[in-house]
């Protein structure tokens, strides 16, 4: 089971949660495959805790759908299809349309200049074709109106959604796939919306920048599937 060296950025979390954070990242980001076995074991030795907290992390990351156990069996990382895009992509799109139009009254000047700098970081990462960039100021932009929003169910339930996407497309893409320079003017009018405190527009303009980003993907994922069975490489791009 391939387990990266550089753990010293999770050591003041317990235990439990450190397993947690790890297993989400490595799974999110394709180091452990779909249909890979885990060894709670060997991954407790690795880190350096004990069984335990190994057993309680794997127990969350079940409830959250990314593994599958089976007592005194084997634990393994749940697959993935294109058809999960269809699931993940209209339900965190229906959350975060919520938390936007319940975060147009809350927004604050601050809080705006921040969306806005998030917003110039994404477009900027987009420019230089950094995937990695690009996506951590797109979730920072996101998870900022989730968290203005102030509804612990809203966020708990999109961070969840937000890593399965991650997942998802890190997958089935690899380093392949960046976001598309029209998600910065989607963001843009995002933040014209809230700067305006029309709530309704805000979450009308959220659900349009996640379903765009929906079709994308499963427009590049069908042509992933053709060129793959005519035995050619797909090159997907943005999304």
């Amino acid at each position: 089971m391939p387990i990266p060296g550089e753990l010293e950025k999770y050591r003041r979390v317990s235990a439990k949660d450190r397993v947690l954070m790890w297993l989400q990242e490595w799974i999110t980001d394709g180091t452990l495959q779909p249909g890979e076995k885990i060894v709670d074991g060997e991954l407790a030795e690795a880190i350096g805790v004990s069984r335990t907290p190994v057993r309680e992390a794997l127990q969350m990351l079940e409830l959250q759908g990314f593994v599958e156990m089976k007592p005194g069996k084997e634990t393994r990382v749940t697959g993935l299809s294109r058809r999960d895009a269809t699931h993940l992509y209209p339900t965190l799109a229906a959350l975060e349309s919520l938390a936007a139009e319940e975060a147009a009254g809350r927004i604050t000047p601050e809080t705006l200049a921040l969306l806005k700098e998030y917003n110039e970081e994404f477009a900027r990462a987009i420019r230089d074709r950094d995937r990695k960039r690009a996506l951590e100021w797109d979730e920072r932009f996101h998870r900022s109106i989730v968290e203005t929003a102030a509804n612990p169910y809203i966020s708990d339930f999109t961070t969840v959604l937000q890593l399965h996407i991650k997942r998802l497309k890190f997958v089935f893409f690899g380093s392949s796939m960046v976001p598309a320079q029209v998600s910065v003017s989607e963001h843009r009018e995002i933040i014209e919306a809230l700067e305006e405190g029309d709530g309704t527009r805000a979450a009308r303009c959220v659900k349009q920048n996640w379903l765009r980003a929906m079709e994308t993907v499963m427009h590049q994922l069908q042509r992933r599937e053709e060129k793959h069975l005519r035995g050619g490489d797909g090159d997907e791009r943005e999304a």
